[in-house]
């Protein structure tokens, strides 16, 4: 049997998943405009990337409760399809449109979770939940600026 992921390796992960929302950004700010639309189609894909993730984890948490003899509530399976739908909008908008878009919804989904995580017993990852949201946040934020 393999051993579990520690929860050090959780927060490379959630921390790595950062580099593209960083690394975007900037180039939008430093490439020639020629090359803007594909930076910026690029930063909203991994923005709508990551929304629908945090979307579906709420589908991972509606079933493990389920599975455990639970009654799920029903905004973990409503909820975790939200996201990727407005995600989807904003990726089919303007960038400079899109992007705050992005980070509005990022924000969204930390609400969300700082309601529901707690009660399914993840709550001490609302720390780094809340620097995850807020760095990939501005970064939507500063490469729309950007655009």
């Amino acid at each position: 049997m393999k051993s579990p992921v520690t929860d050090r390796q959780i927060h490379w992960l959630g921390y790595a998943g950062l580099i593209p929302f960083i690394v975007l950004a900037l180039l939008l700010w430093l490439v020639r405009a020629d090359l803007h639309p594909f930076v910026a189609l690029a930063l909203a894909g991994w923005g709508a990337v990551v929304v629908s993730f945090l979307g579906g984890i709420h589908w991972g948490i509606g079933f493990r409760l389920a599975a455990s003899g639970f009654q799920a509530p029903r905004i973990h399976f409503i909820w975790g399809t939200v996201p990727a739908g407005l995600a989807w909008i904003a990726v089919m908008m303007p960038a400079y449109a899109g992007l705050p878009l992005l980070g509005l919804i990022l924000i969204a989904c930390y609400l969300v979770d700082r309601h529901t995580w707690p009660e399914a017993g993840l709550g001490p990852w609302l720390p780094m939940r809340l620097q995850l949201t807020v760095v990939s946040t501005l970064s939507c934020l500063f490469g729309a600026g950007g655009t």
